[in-house]
């Protein structure tokens, strides 16, 4: 299989402009998350998709590989789908396309593996990765996005809401009792998939929840998931920044 990493990323953000740039530990956000990446051994080819030339100029400048693509994308997937649809009229194919989100600047190369080796079933169209839920912050903070999924590891629903619902037990024996996971939000696609991914018109569960997974389930389509001991280090506001900063000096 040949294997496509895309990193989506927007200079724009409502909580967090310029977030791409901002300085983690003496290295940008982007870099980091690019060197992180680029140690994947599934990865063939890595690319940093943005509508910023500050973002680009910067991707350049450490050695990374940038690709400039329009301003209009509402999410990381129709990004990736475009940089797909270029590198397509170069006379580059690519099997598998992986969305690495632009604001884990500590992302494991090894879950990108573990994403790609989802596919080795020859039947999976979508993959994407979980965690067991062990703290009960994570378990009712509505910014930690929670799935539940069948015994063969596909996903039944992603919700900002606790999932399962306990019924009948205390919510502070919540996470003794029962067993909860976290979303991690990278994605990975079959390159025909995707196209068929972005085709599809937003649904009233996705609207709901601020999802976008769950139109690909309201569209049955099936998403598999792995599990990963690795629980991700998101970055959404610079108060994330100070506070991973100050974790790491503990």
């Amino acid at each position: 299989m040949k294997v496509l990493g895309v990193i989506p990323s927007r200079y724009q953000s409502t909580r967090f402009p310029g977030k791409p740039l901002a300085d983690i530990m003496g290295k940008s956000m982007i870099s980091r998350v690019y060197e992180q990446a680029s140690k994947a051994d599934s990865v063939d080819e890595l690319i940093v998709a943005t509508d910023d030339e500050r973002i680009a100029s910067h991707v350049r400048g450490f050695g990374g590989k940038v690709m400039m693509t329009s301003e209009n994308h509402t999410n990381g997937t129709s990004r990736c789908l475009e940089v797909l649809e270029t590198i397509n009229k170069m006379g580059k194919e690519f099997d598998i396309v992986v969305n690495i989100q632009g604001d884990e600047p500590f992302i494991q190369p090894e879950q990108i593996d573990q994403l790609v080796n989802i596919f080795s079933d020859g039947v999976t169209e979508i993959a994407s990765l979980a965690s067991k839920i062990t703290s009960k912050k994570d378990l009712f903070d509505p910014n930690v996005v929670k799935v539940v999924m069948n015994p063969k590891g596909n996903a039944l629903y992603f919700s900002r809401q606790t999932i399962p619902f306990l019924r009948g037990i205390a919510q502070e024996t919540w996470l003794e009792r029962g067993l909860f996971y976290k979303h991690i939000g990278i994605y990975a696609y079959k390159s025909i998939i995707l196209k068929k991914i972005n085709d599809l018109t937003p649904t009233p569960l996705e609207e709901f929840e601020k999802l976008e997974q769950l139109r690909w389930l309201e569209n049955n389509m099936v998403i598999r998931l792995g599990i990963t001991d690795y629980k991700g280090v998101g970055i959404d506001t610079p108060e994330d920044i100070a506070k991973l900063i100050n974790n790491s000096c503990d």
